[in-house]
Parts: C-alpha cells; sequence; structure tokens
C-alpha cells in the first residue's frame, strides 16, 4: 500500500480518501480486492482494523454526522433490550433535512432543537471509534414518549431493565423527563415499576 493508505482511519469516506491522496478508481480497486469493505454509500473500513462491534452505526455516523442513535437503537447498545430493530433509529433537530440513507436501512425521528443534545452522550462500537447516542436515561423517557408508535411494551420493558441495573438514576430520567414535558407520564411508570 501507499502512504496515502497508511494515513487513512479504519473507517472513512470516499472524500477522506481523496483528501489524503486515494484516488477514487483504486479505493474502489481495494473494494474489490477485498482490502476494504464498503458499509455504506461512500463510507468504507479496512479490511484488516480491529472488528466493529456495530459497523451499521459507524456507516450511519459517517453519512449524517448531526445525528444520534436513539430509541430502539439506542436501547439495544445500551442493553436496555432484546430487540434489535428492522433500521437503524436516529434522530436529528427538526431543523436539518433527515438523512436519505437506503443501507443500512434507517427510520429517522426529529426532535425539537432546544431539546436535541439533552441526555448526548458517546458508545465505542469500534476500537476508538465513537457515535453520538442518547444516554440510556433519555432512551428509556424517548421510548416512553414515543410508546404509541414504538409500544408499550417495549417501552415498559426498557424502563424496567434500565431500573434494574446497577448503574440506575431514576432521578436523572426525571430530570429529562421534565425537559422533555412528559413528567407525569414517566414518574407514573416509575412509581409503579418501583413498587413492584
Amino acid at each position: 500500500m501507499n502512504a496515502a493508505w497508511d494515513e487513512l482511519p479504519a473507517t472513512f469516506t470516499t472524500l477522506t480518501a481523496r483528501e489524503r491522496g486515494l484516488h477514487v478508481r483504486d479505493l474502489y480497486r481495494l473494494r474489490d480486492e477485498g482490502e476494504v469493505v464498503q458499509l455504506s454509500r461512500g463510507v468504507f473500513r479496512k479490511a484488516d482494523a480491529p472488528p466493529a462491534a456495530h459497523p451499521d452505526l459507524l456507516a450511519i455516523t459517517h453519512r449524517a454526522p448531526v445525528a444520534v442513535v436513539c430509541c430502539v437503537s439506542a436501547a439495544a447498545l445500551h442493553d436496555l433490550t432484546d430487540e434489535i430493530p428492522p433500521a437503524v433509529q436516529i434522530a436529528v433537530p427538526r431543523d436539518h433535512r433527515p438523512p436519505h440513507i437506503r443501507f443500512p436501512p434507517v427510520e429517522v425521528f426529529r426532535f425539537a432543537v432546544a431539546t436535541f443534545e439533552i441526555g448526548l452522550t458517546a458508545a465505542e462500537v469500534a476500537p476508538g471509534e465513537w457515535v453520538r447516542v442518547y444516554s440510556p436515561e433519555r432512551t428509556v423517557v424517548d421510548l416512553m414518549r414515543l410508546r404509541a408508535s414504538l409500544g408499550s411494551p417495549l417501552a415498559l420493558s426498557a424502563l424496567r431493565r434500565y431500573l434494574r441495573s446497577r448503574a440506575a438514576r431514576p432521578g436523572a430520567v426525571l430530570d429529562i423527563a421534565r425537559a422533555l414535558k412528559v413528567l407525569s407520564s414517566v414518574r407514573a411508570v416509575i412509581d409503579v415499576l418501583i413498587a413492584e
């Protein structure tokens, strides 16, 4: 390989490859030879890179840097559910155009700009590679407030699993619920689940 190849991170875009001096023609030759794996349109990963636990999330992060992994995808990442959504669920601020990504499949939620960054954190999905994701606390609140479309059983199960974890912080959940204007309904469910 050449110096341009050595300068590339484990996961990269076509633009990054071009900026580092790797011609697009060479990039696609490397893909065809199995030296890189194409994760999504314009997103690649070196075949000899350490395994990624969530390559779909890496692809989405590179395609839509403003997006945040949310809802069921975030719950799965935080081990709050065993359910795997058929599409990666991401949130974007309402003032942004939703990304159009065919692969991996995505489901886009548009959240209020004023509260978009509440509970924002990051998760390492490959060695040294991070994705933006909502915290477990924000995730359970989002599942509760979207339970009409995502399902009450899923929301209740995730909240129950969260409350039983050693890292549970019910006060933080209530703070986020207050900020997202769903405090009374979330508090009522937490009271019932704690009393079980």
